[in-house]
């Protein structure tokens, strides 16, 4: 609120005068691209900021932020009053901008917007009723199923790293840009261990489609650090891919919510498997993954409910997110953040 009270007191300052010499980069596909989607000013700031500053050539860095028309004034207020000091670029779209995006082409835009969805997800029915996951606003967010769009989103670009906007990053991760994804779409690191994190725990195998197109015990991978091969998503059609699917989980019967389910079968044996170190999960949820783990890792991910700008954030994992936050931004420092 203060920063769009900001906006409104400054309109001069706040121009969108969008720098004829800063949109070359927006599509140079030389440079290192990220996907960042995300309704949380402070948290997507983190995500840039924690990448800026352990890039060895910060100005190589592109940024495309995309967030929700309530959110598009604060989001560019906060990246104006806080340009990136070692460089890098920040593009800012409200995921309106992209008009192919709308309900009769994206399967998921029509279900989101359908009553009997929302009444799916809120309802307190028995089988969700214990679920937390069924509360969480953000399974009918737009801004969750972005994903599955950047080919189209920027087809100017070659590569793009993916990362939600619950992650930090603790090193400089071109590396990622360099690996040899031979031919295969998605880099991700792979979460399965024993039985546990296969296809089978994510999708419904009782269903004949499922059962006749997958092996329920293929390793499961982690969404929220990816790097994509674009050209290659395009030559396979992977969003054609992913409407098919879609469409025939309308009723919910092949996996009941979030992106994971279907990125899974969308980018099933599309993916490179990527060194762990890469991506370290769980910091939202398990006390007990090793600080000597999350010091060797590149990225480190606050998935799962105790995210870090909350309370009920753990207090071993929260400073390794909090020393990314701007504290000489104004705002901040007049809010009780808690940090």
């Amino acid at each position: 609120m203060r920063l769009v009270g900001e906006r409104i007191s400054n309109p001069e300052k706040y121009k969108d005068d969008e720098d004829s010499d800063a949109t070359t980069f927006y599509s140079d596909p030389s440079l290192y691209h990220y996907a960042v989607f995300s309704d949380n000013v402070i948290a997507a700031s983190v995500v840039v900021r924690s990448v800026v500053m352990n890039a060895e050539e910060p100005r190589k860095h592109v940024f495309h932020v995309v967030t929700d028309r309530m959110n598009l004034a604060a989001m560019k207020v906060w990246f104006k009053m806080r340009p990136l000091e070692r460089g890098g670029h920040v593009e800012i779209k409200s995921v309106e901008e992209f008009k192919f995006l709308n309900a009769s082409y994206a399967p998921v835009l029509r279900q989101l917007e359908s009553a009997k969805l929302q009444k799916f997800y809120f309802e307190n029915h028995a089988e969700n009723a214990n679920n937390i996951k069924f509360k969480n606003p953000k399974y009918l967010s737009v801004l969750n199923h972005l994903r599955f769009y950047l080919p189209e989103m920027y087809p100017k670009l070659d590569k793009m790293l993916f990362l939600d906007d619950d992650v930090v990053v603790q090193k400089d991760v071109t590396g990622l840009w360099k690996i040899n994804l031979d031919g295969k779409v998605n880099g991700a690191v792979e979460t399965c261990f024993g039985s546990f994190h296969r296809y089978g725990q994510y999708l419904n195998f009782s269903h004949p489609l499922i059962k006749e197109s997958l092996n329920p015990n293929a390793c499961a991978w982690a969404f929220g650090m990816n790097i994509f091969d674009l050209n290659a998503w395009r030559r396979e059609k992977c969003t054609d891919q992913y409407h098919y699917w879609q469409n025939l989980n309308e009723d919910r019967t092949l996996w009941k919510l979030g992106t994971l389910p279907p990125g899974l079968i969308t980018f099933y044996s599309k993916t490179k498997s990527l060194d762990k170190s890469w991506h370290v999960l769980g910091l939202g949820y398990n006390p007990g993954v090793s600080m000597d783990e999350i010091k060797k890792a590149a990225v480190i991910h606050y998935n799962g409910n105790m995210k870090p700008w909350l309370d009920i954030a753990m207090n071993q994992y929260k400073s390794l997110w909090t020393k990314y936050v701007d504290n000489e931004m104004e705002f901040v420092q007049m809010c009780n953040f808690g940090l």
